[in-house]
């Protein structure tokens, strides 16, 4: 019995070398998005602007600001809430924007339960 061209031993269909080079296509791209991420940098403000926080794409944290109003010796929970706040903020801006990257590089897929 003869095989044909194009499929692999066992009868599956289609081109595994077309496969591999989208594959690693996507890669390249991914890496590439993902390095992009890295260098940008997010802000987010609470508390009317009383607290502000810079974060690289890294989720490396890079400033703090704090307005003079915020700084209350009686009320060092509510500065310590704030910043809370302020870094939870900023960290969902960078997963929403990471996501919006994956979803489109992948088109949407579900990638058998991966997050992207």
């Amino acid at each position: 019995m003869a095989r044909r061209g194009g499929g692999m031993p066992g009868g599956m269909p289609g081109n595994m070398n077309n496969l591999m080079k989208q594959a690693q296509r996507m890669q390249r791209q991914m890496e590439e998005s993902q390095k992009e991420m890295e260098e940008k940098e997010y802000e987010a403000s609470v508390g009317g602007g009383a607290v502000t926080v810079k974060m690289s794409g890294k989720r490396e944290l890079i400033e703090v600001k704090l307005s003079e109003e915020v700084v209350d010796p009686d009320d060092i929970e509510m500065l310590q809430d704030l910043i809370v706040a302020a870094v939870n903020e900023v960290t969902r801006q960078i997963d929403e924007d990471s996501s919006k990257s994956m979803e489109a590089l992948t088109g949407g897929l579900n990638l058998g339960g991966f997050p992207f």
